[in-house]
């Protein structure tokens, strides 16, 4: 019985004797075939495994708390996390305009041993460098803390962004000097094996969160630019790991999927999670965990040592390509150009996925409302038949910008 688990994976007995018991009173959760909690940490020990980050030296957890959701209501589960060895918390000033901020520092104000625990981060978009300073000084305030671990200028489609000679290196210079940064670098959910290759080629640049999952792991594209920063010393985190499209599907295929994973012993959402961390170059996965129940599963996914077989990542090509119709895979300037800069079509169909994927309606008419108004007011009124010839993942584009114009506004 013993080895037919082992091979099976994450069964109830294997879950409940690797993952323990203590966590499921702590923190009141029913438990599935494969959904137990982790135990309590020992006192000073993490349970997560950690991986170092790149060039830092800093070993963070392989899972990385994002913390775009209600972090302030939500104080138990962010000491769970930390009870489980979770120590790398990941935020921004635009989650919930400075409140996912102020949770995180409330836990920091009323745990005083805990700063010195977490590797923390935030993001800014980049700007006029008085500007990133007000808002890192704001954003620090909220957080409770003198400096932190991490900052990322925020959601870049492009180096140019950030490169010289615009002053971004010279302003992430002066922070570090004056303590408030540890480390600098940039998240990016469009163009990123471009931003990545671009990065890789800079000396100044520690730290990159890209979008990274199932769908776009295997194209040679994306090998070779995290083989650049991995030989530059770039540490390499990654979100939007789920793989979530714009376009909600429930179809035939993921139901096999997911059918076929349990039979494995874990869910399809832990076994994306678990194919990421496959990649040893991979740091750490950031993943947006708002309740107790997908934080524990995440964390059971994470301590599991049971690797994914070639059948399984055979099984997640195959239902990539079957529903890449439903995906963007993040390659913004093959629309954007299209399009003559018409629309970040990319950018809109995000808002698309956190509305029908993420079933987070709110954070999707937030993160629409931020786009130029003359963009939104405009959008059913571009050619978009262009994009749609040019889209490697065949999206109907047409039809995606108008539902965006309908249900978003």
């Amino acid at each position: 019985m013993e080895e037919k688990e082992k091979c099976e994976g994450l069964t109830r007995r294997n879950f409940i004797k690797t993952l323990g018991l203590a966590g499921i009173a702590s923190t009141g959760l029913s438990m599935g075939k494969a959904g137990a909690a982790p135990e309590q940490a020992d006192a000073g020990k993490p349970v997560l495994p950690r991986r170092k980050l790149g060039k830092t030296g800093v070993e963070v957890s392989v899972l990385a708390l994002g913390g775009m959701f209600d972090t302030i209501n939500n104080q138990l589960l962010l000491r769970q996390a930390r009870t489980w060895g979770m120590n790398f918390w990941d935020t921004a000033e635009g989650y919930g305009n400075g409140l996912s901020e102020d949770g995180y520092g409330r836990f920091v104000a009323r745990n005083v041993d805990a700063r010195k625990d977490l590797f923390l981060a935030t993001k800014l978009h980049a700007g006029e460098p008085a500007a990133m300073t007000a808002g890192l000084d704001k954003s620090l305030k909220r957080l409770a803390t003198g400096y932190v671990d991490l900052f990322y200028t925020h959601g870049i489609s492009d180096f140019k962004e950030i490169a010289a000679p615009k002053p971004v290196k010279q302003w992430a210079s002066e922070m570090k000097k004056a303590g408030k940064i540890r480390f600098f670098g940039f998240s990016s959910h469009t163009n990123m094996e471009d931003c990545l290759l671009s990065a890789s080629k800079e000396d100044w640049i520690d730290i990159v969160m890209f979008t990274y999952n199932f769908r776009l792991m295997n194209t040679a594209k994306m090998k070779d630019a995290i083989a650049a920063c991995v030989g530059k010393g770039i540490g390499l985190v990654a979100m939007k790991t789920q793989g979530g499209g714009q376009v909600k599907t429930d179809s035939e295929a993921e139901l096999q999927m997911a059918g076929q994973f349990l039979k494995r012993g874990f869910t399809d959402k832990q076994a994306k999670i678990k194919a990421v961390l496959e990649n040893p170059n991979i740091a750490s996965v950031c993943s947006q965990m708002p309740s107790l129940t997908i934080l524990s599963a995440n964390v059971a996914a994470a301590l599991d040592r049971t690797s994914l077989s070639r059948n399984d990542f055979e099984l997640l090509e195959r239902f990539a390509a079957e529903t890449q119709e439903s995906y963007c895979a993040g390659c913004g300037r093959i629309c954007h150009e299209a399009v003559g800069g018409a629309a970040p079509v990319s950018d809109i169909m995000r808002c698309l996925m956190y509305y029908h994927d993420y079933g987070e309606r709110d954070l999707a008419r937030e993160v629409y409302a931020g786009l130029p108004e003359h963009v939104r007011a405009g959008l059913t009124q571009v050619d978009f038949s262009l994009a749609e010839k040019a889209c490697p993942q065949k999206l109907a584009i047409s039809r995606l910008m108008r539902e965006a114009s309908e249900i978003l506004a």
